[in-house]
């Protein structure tokens, strides 16, 4: 890799050349990806990315007028101290935060190595040229801003932030309430069976937590691999399963810690107490995001547990 120190003239222009086409496609592909669930976004991004290539003209009319015909092939990844950019545009759905993050930092970089540049070079036309670029970036925010207030509307505003609020419930929500619904549920019969079997907390203690470990893992795996979430807009696989698989632990553990507690009862009182908790809170993420009315959602939730919790206490008694 080169130093920006050891660039010449010649290959300044043709790194700028470069950066201007590779920002002008990245935020052409922005534009696209956001199409149908955020189009006054993308609308903003389709116009950013005319004003690179705008940009990239002024850059090549220089270059042919100082150099010629032939530009050198230099990309940002062969200059030492370009940041390398997570390839965002590759996954679909696009959040918005992401986006607007990371062309944040695309245009604070553009804005530094024109600043440098302009450092390195000594022909007037160029440095004219590369400071005027240099303001372009700097402006590119207020620039943004503008677009956004010419595109996204009141009315956009509110159906973009009805579409991300979807993709949220899709991606987070359902599966980090499907995890906290088998944890809280499925690890209450052997908790509770091993409970009235042995009377002894710390054996109490060790089968939830195998229950929910193991609950955990299958979830998370079973999640990840039911579909890779390029046509269900469910997201990526790996991280869906991260979080019901942490989840289904997180609703397991969280009735079986009061058995940590050494009197029998006690802890036995408290993961009683510890698991009407677990149901509301389930009772109130569904009628919070899943349109479920509170009271029936609770029902169904609390119906459900008592059956697995009755199951589990006949059994360890028998």
């Amino acid at each position: 890799m080169r130093t920006f120190a050891e660039l010449s003239e010649e290959e300044i222009l043709a790194l700028a050349i470069s950066l201007e086409e590779e920002h002008g496609r990245i935020y052409d592909e922005y534009a696209h990806a956001l199409a149908d669930n955020f189009p006054a976004s993308a609308k903003v991004f389709k116009d950013m990315a005319e004003e690179e290539n705008v940009h990239r003209r002024w850059l090549i009319d220089l270059f042919r007028e100082k150099f010629g015909e032939h530009i050198p092939l230099i990309r940002s990844q062969d200059v030492k101290g370009f940041v390398r950019h997570q390839p965002i545009w590759l996954v679909r759905p696009l959040g918005l935060d992401k986006v607007r993050a990371q062309a944040e930092a695309i245009e604070y970089e553009t804005r530094r190595f024109y600043e440098r540049a302009l450092e390195r070079t000594t022909d007037a036309s160029v440095r004219k040229l590369l400071g005027d670029l240099a303001a372009a970036e700097r402006d590119h925010i207020s620039l943004a801003q503008q677009l956004g207030e010419t595109h996204l509307t009141a009315d956009a505003k509110e159906q973009e932030a009805e579409a991300q609020r979807r993709m949220f419930v899709l991606q987070v929500v359902q599966p980090g309430l499907a995890g906290l619904m088998d944890g809280s549920v499925s690890t209450l019969a052997p908790l509770f069976a091993a409970a009235f079997a042995t009377h002894s907390t710390w054996e109490t203690f060790l089968v939830g937590m195998a229950a929910s470990v193991g609950a955990g893992v299958s979830m998370g795996f079973a999640e990840a691999l039911s579909d890779d979430g390029s046509m269900t807009g469910r997201g990526r696989p790996w991280i869906r399963g991260a979080i019901t698989g942490f989840m289904t632990t997180l609703g397991g553990v969280g009735h079986t810690l009061p058995y940590l507690i050494a009197d029998f009862w006690t802890a036995t009182t408290l993961a009683i107490a510890v698991v009407l908790v677990e149901l509301w809170v389930i009772a109130w993420i569904r009628a919070r995001y899943m349109d479920t009315r509170f009271l029936q959602a609770a029902f169904e939730v609390v119906v459900g547990g008592l059956i697995v919790f009755a199951a589990g206490i006949l059994i360890g008694s028998a």
